[in-house]
């Protein structure tokens, strides 16, 4: 039987030899590998140094730049339902409140009505994530953050790699969540980014990643130690390290290679099932935005899953609505976004997809429909 797998890494001899000469240079922490990283990803967005700062994982990414908003108890951050429990996380952890809000659903992106309805006086934040790595629809959750004078944490997890219009993602924007892990569009192995020109907001950042070590990242990249120092502010180990940051920094210089390839994927499944009966595809411009995962809304979705699986096709489901979570309920229904969730359906989409593999996957849903 074949295996198609839904997402993997892709991992050249490159790679390996950046981390070898990490691994031969003992100095395994964040160092001068991390700060290149993030030297490398503002040129390529086109910002100043200072407006990128790496982390551990995207998870982190969310977390610390929640935290340095200096959000906590009693406040509340408006959230699309319809994303991976991190987000939620992220906020909880401060002490804040996700408030669940409703998908559009042509995009599944933050339904900027609903936000506009659930605003309060609690209300201090909107974190639009980047469904299926597509932002389309986010200026009206701008308008609405600055008529409410409310801070923007976009998610980006999914879509480092992606434009809107002719404008880079992240190059734009007031706060910036980027995830690197093993199955993004470029991978640390584990990693993330928050990006911001907010000055004072990304020297929080710098400091509590190193667990408000005040000043600790300049001596990190220069591959020493902070032994005299002051704390002011709640800090975290989120740093990334020189072993994470070399795939990175190989990774990003094979950024259009993978953009190209992921676009590719994406053109043939839309071409090939944008006439078939049974699949609604979501609407997005996949010649602007980089796909991490390709998302289709499926009638009869669960039966359709046990046949691609039955048939050695991976497939996920993106997601589970976090408001239907025992930890986040609160008893709302969220209409719109239950009924996509039960149509939901992620179809195979990485670099090393093979014609031959997305020819099988999307045979095997017109025999299904047929």
């Amino acid at each position: 039987m074949k295996k198609v797998r839904l997402s993997k890494c892709s991992i050249s001899e490159q790679e390996k030899h950046a981390v070898l000469d990490v691994l031969d240079k003992e100095y395994l922490g964040m160092g001068s590998e991390t700060m290149a990283f993030e030297e490398e990803i503002a040129a390529y967005l086109e910002l100043p140094a200072s407006h990128v700062a790496s982390v551990n994982t995207g998870t982190s990414a969310l977390h610390i730049a929640i935290s340095c908003l200096g959000l906590g108890e009693g406040d509340e951050v408006l959230v699309p339902s319809l994303t991976y429990v991190a987000s939620f996380q992220a906020i909880t952890a401060v002490g804040a409140t996700p408030v669940a809000c409703e998908v559009l659903p042509d995009t599944l992106f933050l339904d900027p009505s609903d936000v506009e309805r659930k605003i309060t006086k609690k209300t201090k934040a909107i974190m639009p994530v980047h469904y299926a790595s597509s932002s389309k629809g986010i200026e009206p959750i701008y308008s609405i953050a600055s008529k409410y004078n409310l801070r923007v944490v976009e998610d980006a997890a999914q879509s480092f790699g992606s434009f809107r219009g002719n404008t880079k993602v992240g190059s734009v924007g007031d706060i910036i969540c980027f995830s690197f892990d093993g199955i993004k569009n470029i991978t640390c192995g584990e990693g993330g980014a928050v990006v911001s020109s907010d000055d004072a907001f990304m020297s929080k950042i710098r400091d509590a990643r190193l667990l408000g070590v005040q000043k600790d990242t300049d001596k990190r990249f220069s591959g020493q130690r902070s032994w005299d120092f002051d704390v002011e502010e709640q800090g975290f180990r989120y740093h990334l390290s020189n072993i994470n940051a070399a795939i990175g920094r190989v990774q990003l210089r094979r950024l259009d290679e993978f953009r190209e390839k992921r676009q590719n994927i994406a053109a043939v499944y839309s071409k090939s099932l944008s006439g078939l009966n049974g699949i609604k595809l979501l609407s997005f411009s996949y010649h602007e935005i980089m796909p991490h995962i390709f998302v289709v809304l499926a009638d009869d979705r669960d039966r359709l899953r046990e046949y691609l699986l039955k048939n050695g096709v991976e497939v996920g489901i993106h997601y589970k609505p976090n408001h239907m979570l025992s930890k986040f309920s609160t008893g709302e229904s969220l209409p719109v976004t239950e009924g996509i969730y039960s149509k939901v359906l992620t179809l195979p989409c990485h670099i090393d997809l093979t014609n031959d593999e997305q020819e099988y996957v999307m045979q095997l849903i017109g025999d299904f429909y047929e």
